[in-house]
């Protein structure tokens, strides 16, 4: 069921003052987590699927259009920096390609064919998982990519905000958070978005998690990229090691990353610090 382009609960918006459009939308957004927690028993086990085929050296690809296809890109982007991996490692495609990243390439998403020539690009094989993004749940682009990725032995997923749609019968592994109507009807870029942007969040991280990536509650292998992060570096060994600053600072250009300090730091003859990692 479509529910995604059903009427709005709210009408007249144009007769609305700012403070009551802004709170309509706010109280539309906060059923959003709701909505995905009713999913979490299917993100599980997309999460599980995602771990096992990277822990066998495959990639997980994002596939999707519009603002579907802009959070995959914007997720994938993310997770070097934050767990300092591969950019090659989760990579996120649009269709219409990269000029559809600023500007919408007109009926890009109809093609039933595209998504599956855009994975071959990057040499896809059946150790990756293809997840498609697309919150109406019958984006062509999407469909297509996912059946073909299944018939060539791929591991497949969805995160979509219909239930029962196409797109989640062409994955083996779908996500069907259920948003219902948006506060303006049909725009999913907002309670739909928000509920796609959340589960991508868990999606990745639960499973950079799961693959060793943090350690306690900490980035230790995020890439010390601007000053913000390395001063995050440096409170992070102060509190793991119980150093002063100048100490944390001198460790982190020492080493170069939080990980490479703590090993290198708990190695050294003499030193007993707390933060071992393994």
């Amino acid at each position: 069921m479509n529910t995604t382009e059903s009427p709005s609960d709210f009408n007249n918006l144009e007769t609305l003052s700012t403070r009551e459009l802004l709170a309509g939308i706010n109280s539309v957004d906060a059923t959003v987590p709701q909505a995905v927690a009713k999913a979490l028993p299917q993100l599980e086990a997309l999460v599980e699927a995602t771990v096992a085929r990277l822990q066998r050296g495959g990639r997980l690809f994002y596939i999707g259009a519009g603002t579907s296809g802009r959070l995959g890109i914007l997720d994938a982007s993310e997770c070097p920096p934050t767990f300092g991996v591969p950019h090659g490692l989760v990579i996120g495609l649009i269709a219409g390609g990269d000029t559809a990243i600023r500007k919408a390439v007109e009926n890009a998403e109809d093609d039933a064919a595209q998504a599956w020539q855009d994975l071959l690009a990057y040499a896809i094989t059946d150790k990756d998982i293809v997840v498609g993004i697309a919150a109406s749940g019958r984006t062509p682009y999407v469909i297509g990519g996912l059946e073909q990725a299944r018939r060539h032995g791929l591991a497949t997923g969805c995160i979509v905000c219909n239930s029962g749609s196409a797109v989640a019968a062409a994955a083996e592994f779908p996500v069907e958070i259920v948003t219902g109507p948006e506060f303006v009807t049909g725009s999913t870029r907002m309670k739909a978005g928000t509920a796609q942007k959340l589960a991508l969040n868990m999606l990745t991280t639960a499973t950079f998690i799961r693959l060793g990536k943090v350690k306690g509650n900490k980035m230790v292998d995020m890439q010390l990229s601007n000053a913000k992060l390395v001063d995050r570096g440096e409170r992070m060994l102060m509190d793991e090691l119980g150093i002063a600053q100048p100490e944390a600072a001198a460790l982190l250009q020492q080493y170069g990353s939080v990980r490479a300090a703590l090993t290198g730091r708990n190695s050294l003859p003499g030193e007993t610090g707390a933060g071992v990692v393994n």
